[in-house]
């Protein structure tokens, strides 16, 4: 007989004898290796609903924060800041806020807020003239204080959901609904008039008003162990205050589950 039929048929007596002699601990086995296929199975991680589009939406955000702002948009921000005088970039700041004045007052109407459109209205009116196109904000010296109000904010007044968030290339965070509302906002006067060269300009001062803005919030931010969640958090906080114009509704909070919690 072939030897090697031999020793397979030893294995095979070996192995019937054994289940029939031993099925608990067959049964026993197969129990511990359930129980430890079970232990090996991962929870799923937490996913933020708001956020669908996470991996890209990080990826995006290490290409904006990584490279365009430590490569560009900070150094020009520090040479900008070398170059022009405060008084000078405040000037230049001031300008371009009072384009938004229109869209301002246009989006305050259709939210039903007459008092803030008025507010808008005023101030378009007095920074174009007595503050010459804008250059000086002579508006909040009469106590004329900016009402920031956007058709996403208009949207949102409306029932319109935020949608998706979004980390958009060269722009930084938004929603699906606010990046409408920014399109919407463009087609108004005195956007709508604006060539190219201005409105690059216009652009550029304002992003290089808001990095500066944000230069003693950057190590706050560096610190945070998730820069990206630190910043869509923070993101939707502050389009949660300006949506309600400061008063946000206090969230609910489930007393059951916070019952069950403490037990």
């Amino acid at each position: 007989m072939n030897p090697l039929f031999k020793i397979t048929l030893a294995a095979l007596l070996l192995t019937l004898s054994a289940c029939s002699t031993k099925p608990q601990t067959a049964t026993a086995d197969v129990a511990v290796n359930n129980a430890e296929a079970v232990a090996t199975v991962q929870p799923e991680p937490m996913t933020d609903e708001r956020d669908p589009f996470e991996s890209v939406n990080r990826k995006m955000w290490t290409f904006n924060y990584d490279y365009l702002d430590a490569y560009l948009l900070k150094p020009a921000t520090k040479g900008y800041m070398a170059v022009v005088p405060k008084p000078a970039r405040t000037g230049l700041s001031n300008m371009v806020n009072n384009l938004n004045e229109p869209a301002n007052f246009l989006n305050g109407l259709l939210q039903g807020k007459p008092r803030s459109s008025a507010v808008s209205a005023g101030r378009f009116l007095l920074n174009s003239t007595v503050g010459l196109v804008g250059l000086f904000d002579v508006a909040s010296s009469a106590g004329l204080e900016v009402k920031e109000e956007d058709f996403g904010q208009t949207l949102g007044v409306w029932g319109v959901g935020h949608g998706p968030f979004l980390m958009i290339p060269a722009r930084g965070p938004s929603t699906v609904r606010n990046l409408t509302g920014d399109l919407v906002d463009n087609l108004y006067f005195p956007m709508s008039v604006l060539n190219s060269p201005q409105t690059i300009a216009k652009f550029t001062i304002g992003a290089l008003s808001a990095r500066e803005a944000l230069m003693q919030q950057e190590k706050l931010l560096n610190d945070s162990l998730d820069p990206y969640a630190f910043v869509k958090d923070a993101y939707f906080q502050r389009q949660e205050y300006q949506l309600y114009d400061g008063n946000p509704p206090a969230a609910e909070v489930d007393e059951e589950a916070l019952e069950e919690f403490l037990e």
